[in-house]
């Protein structure tokens, strides 16, 4: 999460939402006052892929391990090589895009409720800003 904060501080950017999943993430910013969406998904995957693989790390009990096989195994991509951009006009497709976003852990039978996914901003919104990041609230 300190890596989508520093993205955001470094590239200059309104983000609006997010939800990182165990492959993907979904973000949902403004244009950036440097770069492009490309350059802010390039830099965030690239700094956590590799704070990811500095060291081996072993996950607490119930946690998912991550998508890269042991210590000293060929490196597997950490990220979904590709992304899809889609330009939001309106409050309203804001919106749903958020509701979309914050529901994917729950489509993907990860948790049972959006609350339950730590890694979101959807607590930013119902508890009115208390989320792992701050997020700029529609």
């Amino acid at each position: 999460m300190r890596e989508l904060a520093r993205a955001r501080e470094l590239l200059g950017f309104r983000l609006v939402g997010y939800v990182v999943m165990p492959e993907h993430v979904h973000v949902l910013l403004s244009e950036p006052q440097r770069g492009t969406p490309s350059t802010v998904l390039h830099d965030l995957k690239l700094r956590v892929a590799r704070r990811l693989r500095q060291r081996p790390r072993h996950a607490p009990a119930g946690q998912m391990a991550l998508p890269f096989g042991e210590w000293r195994q060929p490196l597997r991509a950490f990220w979904q090589a590709r992304f899809y951009d889609f330009n939001v006009y309106t409050e309203k497709k804001k919106k749903e895009k958020l509701e979309y976003m914050h529901s994917n852990p729950v489509a993907r039978g990860l948790v049972r409720h959006p609350e339950d996914w730590a890694w979101s901003s959807w607590s930013n919104y119902a508890k009115k800003g208390q989320g792992l990041i701050p997020v700029d609230l529609l």
